[in-house]
């Protein structure tokens, strides 16, 4: 029996079928009411242009940003043993040194929206590299232990504004390409997150560590050349005989790559919600696995397992290298399979194994400890798309992303701390490595919630009673 919903639609003959794309109807045809026009408009609009074509600068600045992102993280720890020879530096320097990207990330991701909304996108994509270039080259001169940390923080605070810009230009620039620039854009952080250790003990070997820490600042440098010759382009379009229409154009393309920002009255209620928390906790076990480890993991592996600096620093890339395959995995296990469960069981076997096999026998399998160690990183895209997926409106998962960050980050930064503070008081890995392991049980209840819940507005209706 029809559904009663469907009993008050007008019934008429079958819709003829589409013709394939780009031929003509003949004139009286369906296809030529107003409303079918606009939906071939539609669907031809959404074929999706090249990717170089009008947008060079456009793609270029985004690549270089990308990279420029995760580049300066992971540089620094695989040559701490070169750095220390000319400098001392206590550990509690680089535990604030480690704490630094978390902290900066979640500052910078409540104030930028913000800032962009008084300076634009570009411009600020163009300020961030310029001062993430100063600070490389900064970090890269210093004399003492404070100047190498205001140079740490100064970096990932430009690094901070910049994971909040892109996102936003990659819309705005590519609306029809969001999925293929949004890969590109998560394969170049892998690839910087796990190149940098790999070189910088054989570059600081041949050239120094200030070379080897400071050379990534070209990169940086070369991402504010594509932004600044978009913003003139821009400019000189704009005063063009056509320049009404680009700047409506313009303006259009502004509102679209927008960033978004969480408004108060639904921020203020995730905080009674457990499905925000035990996301936001989930996030927090990756990135503190993640930035404890590109803080301490080669000065514990040269010490616990005997490795040389120039195979920690291996290690440490391989660590990095891990969150590549796991950003292409994760999204379709809980997308299109639904395996939340799955994911967050094979982080907490994975990583468990990694901190018990690196406290009981570092030096049996020291590789596969490292891989598995690594293996929690994918809990980051999984918590990505869960911030879609269990939100039913758009407000909800801008709130919601901005909730999970800010917290997680925060939490995250406690631990390359917390590794400097435990490693000074008992002399030894053992308990900095443990405290990673019982932070990968806090998968157990967070995965309990996730699989349990639908969308954080049908938790706040049940446990309020009224309507989100």
């Amino acid at each position: 029996m029809r559904p009663a919903e469907d009993a008050s639609r007008p019934r008429g003959p079958p819709a003829s079928p589409s013709p394939p794309l780009g031929t003509r109807r003949p004139r009286g045809d369906a296809a030529s009411t107003p409303q079918a026009g606009r939906r071939l408009d539609r669907v031809t609009d959404a074929r999706p242009r090249s990717l170089w074509r009008g947008r060079l600068l456009a793609f270029t600045g985004i690549v270089l940003v990308a990279f420029s992102l995760r580049s300066a993280v992971a540089s620094l720890s695989p040559i701490l043993a070169e750095v220390e020879a000319d400098i001392a530096v206590p550990a509690w320097i680089l535990g604030l040194i480690g704490a630094a990207p978390p902290v900066c990330f979640a500052i910078f991701g409540i104030v930028t929206p913000a800032l962009e909304r008084r300076f634009g996108l570009e411009r600020l994509a163009v300020a961030s590299m310029v001062v993430a270039t100063a600070a490389m080259v900064g970090r890269a001169l210093a004399s003492d232990a404070l100047a190498l940390l205001v140079g740490a923080a100064v970096l990932f605070a430009a690094i901070g504004v910049g994971n909040v810009v892109l996102p936003p230009l990659i819309k705005k620039y590519f609306p029809d390409r969001v999925g293929t620039m949004t890969a590109l854009y998560s394969s170049l952080l892998a690839v910087a997150a796990f190149v940098p250790p790999l070189v910088a003990v054989p570059v600081a070997d041949a050239a120094g560590w200030r070379f080897s820490l400071g050379m990534w600042a070209a990169l940086a440098l070369a991402a504010i050349f594509p932004w600044v010759a978009q913003l003139v382009r821009d400019g000189r379009r704009a005063r063009g005989p056509q320049g009404q229409a680009a700047g409506a154009e313009a303006a259009a393309g502004a509102q679209a790559g927008d960033v978004d920002e969480a408004t108060p009255r639904v921020l203020g209620r995730l905080p009674r919600i457990p499905l925000a928390w035990a996301l936001a906790v989930t996030f927090a076990i990756s990135s503190a696995s993640v930035y404890a480890s590109f803080a301490w993991l080669p000065v514990v592996l040269v010490d616990v397992a005997g490795v040389s600096h120039a195979a920690a620093g291996a290690l440490l890339s391989l660590f990095g290298a891990m969150g590549l395959p796991w950003s292409i995995l994760v999204p379709i296990a809980v997308a299109r399979w639904n395996r939340v469960g799955t994911v967050y069981a094979v982080a907490l076997v994975a990583g468990v194994t990694g901190v018990l096999g690196l406290v009981l026998a570092p030096t049996a399998a020291t590789v596969l400890w490292v891989v598995l160690l690594g293996v929690p990183q994918g809990l980051f895209p999984g918590v990505l798309v869960l911030i879609q997926r269990r939100s039913r409106t758009h407000e909800g998962a801008v709130a919601l992303s901005g909730f999970t960050q800010s917290v997680g980050y925060a939490i995250a930064a406690i631990f390359p701390l917390a590794f400097a503070v435990l490693h000074e008081t008992t002399g030894g890995w053992t308990a900095p490595l443990l405290l990673l392991g019982a932070l990968f049980l806090f998968t157990i209840p967070t995965a309990y919630v996730v699989t349990r819940t639908l969308t954080i507005e049908e938790e706040w209706e049940k446990r309020t009673g009224r309507v989100w």
